[in-house]
């Protein structure tokens, strides 16, 4: 039997089961749309990484609470459905409060189909959130993850509008006048990182966009990308609105996220935040590089000066291969510090806001990418060190390594 034992002798809680192993499929593969697949590297020698510092005793909640202010700044994990109500949820409310439920608010859950409505994970999320005070980010209602049923080739337009208008504004008049949900991704993966709209595929089985059949208007937007924030706005007015946007720091496509929001906001549309979603992996170069933190850097910075809240929604770092060594996780743990020491150095222009995309590496060793900040046994990786230390410090000096 497996144990959560923090590494000092504090009084937190021991957790003295396995995390619940029946989570939802990895909910954003799109391999296809990862940032920067370039060649992987040589193998590198594993010198002697710095030394890990002394872990503090302190939670992540703590940390943020007496040093951010709180309505600026905010930092989170995503919980699975099937993880409320476990040991997983246990170690979440030690550390957290704030929170991305991972597929819950989705229209392949909510709605699947017409005459389908399956609310309980909504209600599930919104109850845990009222009962905890938790604060809640409603993530990706409209986007490539959709039901099987929108992706059938046979579709018409007029279905998939009917089902898609229908589902959205039920989503924001259950979620507008529920206090801990303060965000909401209203539309997610919009644009690929070649800087073209994501686009429907033949089949059910492929990562797919089926509402871009819907059509574009006469200036070459989207019909849903619009019609997914008039709703929002006339249906959620009591919620912060988020354009979520995936892949890495690709100039085409981060030009045309911004020319898009610029569009809808032009047109009278409430936009509040623009959100990345920061999937990482070690053979990418990113997390670790002076040119591209620059550039992430410059992409919150022109959110702020747009009145937009910037918002990392579901970042982790995929270390590939099924061995790690101590420099893999050394690198793992200054990517995710690398990325909270760019926000914090943001923070006094504007809002920021990090959410790791889970809170633990998975059992299953078969497809186990050791790509969260706990380990599968849920104790703290050296990046939730490395983390902590730049909170409670305030850094604002990445550790650039490649």
């Amino acid at each position: 039997m497996c144990r959560y034992r923090p590494r000092s002798n504090s009084n937190r809680t021991q957790f003295t089961s396995w995390p619940r192993s029946d989570q939802d499929p990895d909910p954003d593969p799109h391999p296809e749309l990862q940032p920067y697949l370039g060649p992987d590297p040589d193998p590198e020698p594993d010198p002697d990484p710095d030394p890990d510092p002394e872990p503090t005793t302190e939670t992540f909640k703590k940390i943020v609470t007496d040093n951010y202010d709180s309505n600026s700044f905010k930092f989170g994990a995503t919980l699975n459905y099937h993880q409320l109500n476990s040991n997983v949820e246990e170690l979440f409310l030690e550390e957290f409060n704030y929170t991305t439920p991972e597929n819950s608010f989705k229209q392949s859950i909510v709605h699947p189909e017409p005459g389908v409505w399956n609310w309980d994970r909504v209600d599930a999320f919104i109850d845990f959130a009222n009962s905890k005070n938790i604060e809640i980010r409603a993530h990706g209602p409209i986007g490539p993850q959709s039901s099987t049923w929108a992706k059938e080739d046979s579709r018409t337009v007029e279905e998939l509008t009917q089902i898609y208008e229908e589902f959205m504004i039920e989503l924001c008049k259950k979620i507008n006048n529920e206090s801990n949900i303060k965000w909401m991704d209203v539309v997610n993966e919009t644009i690929g990182s070649n800087g073209d709209w994501t686009d429907r595929k033949d089949g059910t089985n492929l990562w797919e966009n089926p509402w871009t059949q819907i059509g574009e208007n006469s200036d070459g937007i989207p019909l849903y990308i619009i019609r997914a924030f008039e709703i929002a706005n006339q249906y959620a007015p009591n919620v912060s609105l988020v354009f979520n946007q995936h892949a890495g720091m690709q100039p085409q496509m981060w030009d045309k996220v911004k020319e898009t929001i610029l569009y809808l906001k032009n047109k009278g549309l409430r936009i509040d935040g623009l959100g990345w979603q920061g999937h990482l992996r070690d053979n990418v170069v990113l997390a670790l590089n002076q040119e591209k933190l620059n550039y992430l850097g410059s992409i919150i910075d022109w959110a702020h000066q747009n009145d937009l809240d910037f918002h990392v929604t579901e970042i982790d770092y995929r270390l590939v291969g099924s061995s790690p060594t101590s420099t893999n996780y050394h690198r793992q743990a200054h990517g995710y510090a690398n990325i909270i020491k760019t926000l914090i150095s943001k923070r006094n222009n504007g809002v920021v806001t990090f959410n790791t995309w889970g809170v633990y590496d998975k059992n299953q060793i078969s497809d186990h990418e050791f790509k969260y900040i706990y380990d599968s046994n849920l104790n703290p990786k050296k990046a939730v060190d490395e983390l902590k230390k730049a909170l409670k410090d305030k850094s604002t000096s990445p550790n650039y390594i490649d």
